[in-house]
């Protein structure tokens, strides 16, 4: 069979389509927000787009870019000590909002972990290509393969940003499961990680009010409870078409961080059940598209490459889609693509750009 000479179509559209209902919505549910904590409506708008034109471009230069280039130790390994650096400085740097998240560099803002994700999943590719018959060798095979991912995580819960961790948790998962890892290694590690989480959930107030709420958001309506409340409010008086874009009440003050973790529940409420739905079909239409070409991924490397970065984006989607409905507890996870948040949809749109370049190759 002739290789393809084209990218995935289907991905590349539901990609664009996403990036562009992630910046109308932004602006629907931020402008009264910016016009008045900043002066203009345009402000989060704004600095989304610039973000959104410098992915797009890297998107479309790594899918002109052989994805088997990134098969090289050298970056691999160095990618890897960058992102390991960065989460270590960021500890030496002043909090914003109570947390050690960002590098503010004038008016630009980055968050190392959301390049935890693509690290480790190119490490995870790399590391496990030619170890597929020997996934139950732990000492040569799995306890290297998840040392970074433990790293990482000891790394970021500390800074502290649970939600993130856990991403980073899932997509390790997903990545050795395709690998071929037996399913009583799962049962080990969650095993394992009961009981500090446990301890990070329970001995720390705010992530017990979060467990709270989602087991009972109306026994403290005006406290732990608020977030959700006001979400499932948003969601539910959306009706079938919804209020009309922009015209949603919710986000006025009401809907906390409605233009980032809870940009789904305004999209219910302006755009509807229709809306809705046409965003959560758009993430199974990706979700179909990059488990298709895993499939069709002839080399381990490819395929591994695309398992990690299909599931980084379908799994962040389905956290917070999960959220703003109250069928999980509050994670502080963006939806791609939509939710703003400028190192994100960076960091998302370069990793599609490689997974588009595997969809061209794919026999």
């Amino acid at each position: 069979m002739a290789k393809r000479v084209s990218v995935d179509r289907w991905m590349f559209t539901v990609t664009m389509i996403l990036v562009f209902v992630g910046l109308v919505m932004i602006f629907s549910a931020s402008a009264v927000m910016a016009k008045e904590r900043f002066g203009s409506a345009y402000e989060f708008l704004l600095k989304q787009l610039v973000w959104a034109v410098a992915g797009l471009v890297v998107m479309v230069v790594a899918m002109k870019v052989d994805y088997k280039r990134l098969q090289h130790p050298a970056l691999v390994f160095s990618l890897l000590g960058f992102t390991t650096l960065l989460l270590i400085a960021v500890f030496f740097l002043d909090r914003a909002h109570g947390t050690h998240r960002w590098f503010h560099i004038g008016p630009i803002s980055l968050q190392p972990s959301e390049l935890a994700k693509p690290a480790l999943i190119l490490f995870l590719a790399w590391f496990l290509q030619n170890k597929t018959k020997a996934m139950d060798d732990w000492r040569n095979t799995l306890i290297p393969a998840v040392a970074p991912t433990a790293a990482f995580i000891g790394l970021i819960v500390f800074q502290p940003d649970l939600g993130t961790a856990i991403a980073c948790a899932g997509i390790t998962a997903c990545v050795l499961f395709v690998a071929g890892i037996r399913l009583r290694y799962f049962g080990y590690a969650l095993a394992a990680s009961l009981l500090p989480l446990y301890l990070l959930i329970a001995r720390v107030s705010y992530r017990k009010d979060r467990i709270l709420a989602f087991l009972n958001p109306y026994a403290d309506p005006k406290g732990f409870g608020f977030h959700i409340i006001q979400s499932l409010i948003a969601v539910s008086t959306g009706g079938v078409t919804g209020l009309g874009l922009m015209e949603g009440k919710q986000k006025l003050f009401y809907l906390p961080e409605a233009h980032t973790d809870f940009i789904f529940a305004v999209t219910a409420e302006e755009l509807g059940l229709v809306g809705a739905l046409t965003v959560i079909i758009l993430f199974a239409i990706f979700l179909w598209r990059g488990t298709r070409a895993a499939l069709r991924t002839q080399d381990n490397f490819g395929r591994f490459l695309a398992v990690g970065i299909t599931s980084m984006i379908v799994l962040q989607a389905f956290i917070n889609i999960s959220v703003v409905l109250g069928l999980m507890p509050t994670k502080g996870i963006p939806l791609p693509f939509v939710s703003y948040g400028g190192s994100s949809l960076f960091v998302t749109l370069m990793c599609v750009g490689v997974l588009l370049n595997i969809t061209k190759q794919a026999e």
